[in-house]
């Protein structure tokens, strides 16, 4: 009798509580696989910045064309403007969802705000359509849209529209 009733008392609260514990440990472990996804991410963006420092004669860090580039100026232009949509992209496909909690949220804002900044950029807009054959879709459709949008805020004049297709 005192077997029967332990095996009643282990499945009643213990398999419950087991049960749990686990589910826990899974919620916290992917909460960690997250925060190290977040900390990856957020370091190669602070790379791509000292690759930005390495070149201060493209002058990056402005939301206006780079006047009078020579060709080698222009192809360093376009290798770091690919190296910038392949991180855009990277961070998009391991941190954006559609239905995102509060804190997966917040974490998006930070990337999509370095997306807006960059498509601020005239340059960057303009060479959307080529930065982004062969990306992915979804992906694409994203940033084209804040490149839409960010060329629409700006004041009348010096907008340069993107090419939707």
């Amino acid at each position: 009798m005192n077997w029967e009733l332990a095996s009643y008392i282990v499945t009643v609260i213990g398999l419950p509580f087991a049960i749990a514990v686990f589910l826990y440990d899974q919620r916290r472990e992917r909460e960690n696989e997250d925060e190290a996804i977040w900390q990856d991410l957020s370091e190669a963006y602070i790379d791509f910045l000292k690759v930005v420092l390495e070149h201060p004669d493209l002058q990056l860090r402005s939301q206006q064309a780079t006047p009078a580039l020579s060709a080698e100026q222009q192809e360093r232009l376009l290798v770091i403007f690919d190296m910038l949509i392949s991180l855009f992209e990277r961070a998009y496909l391991l941190s954006y969802e559609p239905d995102m909690d509060e804190k997966h949220q917040r974490r998006w804002h930070s990337w999509e705000d370095y997306m807006r900044e960059w498509c601020r950029r005239e340059d960057f807009r303009t060479r959307l359509p080529e930065l982004l054959r062969g990306e992915d879709p979804d992906f694409a459709a994203y940033i084209r849209r804040l490149a839409a949008e960010e060329a629409a805020d700006e004041p009348a004049g010096r907008s340069t529209e993107p090419d939707q297709s």
